[in-house]
């Protein structure tokens, strides 16, 4: 009576595929990783353009005089980054409240809108 062969190791199809599987989940893992740092890097961008933007109303709501109806540009310096703006102010129905949108951008790119009811002082 012959003994059966115990064959010992892995034949190279069995490590082929655990290879691709590990290659796979190696690829989840970085576009995972990628993703959140990317939404990391849009939430800091985010937060500097609003407190750009608040920057500009405040201004304009500290003035105590009515903003005068047009656009005008702005730059705001947040933690050593330059940004660029653009206050607009428009009329509305009622002559005693004028709207101001402040929009942020980062070169092309626009970050951030925010617009605003400023009533006379």
């Amino acid at each position: 009576m012959t003994r059966p062969r115990l064959s010992r190791g892995f034949t190279l199809i069995e490590v082929l595929v655990a290879l691709g599987i590990v290659s796979v989940a190696l690829i989840a893992g970085m576009q995972a990783s990628s993703a959140l740092t990317r939404n990391a890097q849009r939430q800091a961008d985010g937060l500097l353009a609003e407190l750009c933007a608040e920057n500009e109303l405040v201004k304009i709501r500290l003035a105590e005089q009515f903003p005068g109806v047009g656009e005008s540009t702005f730059t705001c310096t947040q933690v050593e980054r330059v940004l660029e703006g653009r206050l607009t102010v428009a009329t509305t129905p009622n002559p005693n409240f004028l709207r101001v949108d402040a929009q942020v951008f980062d070169g092309p790119y626009s970050l951030l809108r925010i617009s605003t009811v400023v009533g006379r002082f």
